[in-house]
């Protein structure tokens, strides 16, 4: 299965543990369907923060061996299956739901701790729950697990730049704009310039950087899981690849992976080596 709305969470794909693929779908449409309550549809900010309380009481009532509501069985049914089977820890879903209720009322943010903070919540449960499941709990494993899905979070904000314009919401340091000379007004009116663009090279270096810094990860994630992982850290650098390609344009176009990008994705997750130079073939 892949993931075409929550973009970069990689879900039950053909090298994911036969085993694992119900509790990952389930997390997945936990996830999925908390985003679309926040994030899709016309209904006013008041409304969509009742629904996400809602679904909040029915994760507790399954985390606490209790029947949901009949609202959203179709997440909360096999939800409850992965608990029971595979004691998924309650924190990251309940971070996941902080993050969906704050996307609701918050639209800009201040510094790279703040929208760290956010990727915390937004993004980093996801890797800590699969670790889970896959037997890994190590400090270091999460740090680096954490690494990579903060890096995906912020590869798809970059990405995403053209779109989420559009709907009025920036996921970018306002620091780091104004560093650039920028402002808030300017990247809403996508007033492309090389200005912006300096400022997109910037953001994604960052990103890069920390996906480089939770790559090793891959070489500790057993099995076919590795796999998948490698799979998915040469995905983001490779969406990276695809913004460079566009000089950093994506106040105007949003870049895609497109079906020849697949081969070059596997070769560099087939050489992926241990080492904090495993992936420097990877910038484009």
């Amino acid at each position: 299965m892949s993931v075409d709305h929550y973009e970069n969470f990689p879900v039950a794909s053909w090298l994911c543990p036969p085993a694992l693929r119900a509790p990952i779908a389930a997390i997945y449409w936990f996830a999925r369907t908390a985003d679309d309550l926040a994030d899709e549809g016309d209904a006013p900010a008041a409304q969509r923060l009742a629904d996400l309380a809602g679904y909040r009481a029915d994760l507790a009532a399954v985390l606490a061996g209790q029947a949901a509501s009949p609202r959203w069985p179709q997440v909360f049914e096999p939800l409850a299956r992965a608990i029971r089977q595979h004691a998924l820890p309650a924190q990251p879903l309940h971070d996941l739901l902080d993050a969906f209720a704050q996307d609701v009322v918050k639209q800009r943010y201040a510094d790279r701790a703040e929208l760290l903070d956010y990727c915390r919540r937004s993004a980093n449960p996801v890797g800590r729950l699969l670790l889970h499941l896959y037997g890994v709990g190590d400090e270091r494993s999460l740090r680096h697990s954490d690494a990579i899905c903060t890096a995906l979070q912020l590869i798809n904000f970059w990405q995403d730049l053209s779109v989420d314009t559009v709907r009025g919401r920036l996921y970018i340091p306002e620091s780091d704009c104004a560093r650039h000379g920028l402002s808030s007004a300017e990247l809403l009116a996508r007033a492309d310039s090389p200005i912006v663009r300096s400022f997109v090279r910037g953001e994604c270096d960052w990103a890069r950087a920390l996906m480089l810094e939770g790559a090793p990860l891959a070489h500790r994630v057993p099995g076919r899981a590795g796999w998948e992982l490698r799979l998915v850290v040469q995905g983001g650098l490779r969406i990276l690849d695809r913004i460079a390609a566009l000089d950093f344009a994506t106040l105007r176009q949003r870049p895609a992976l497109r079906a020849l990008d697949a081969p070059v994705m596997l070769w560099r997750a087939l050489r992926m080596r241990q080492g904090p130079t495993a992936l420097a073939g990877s910038a484009a």
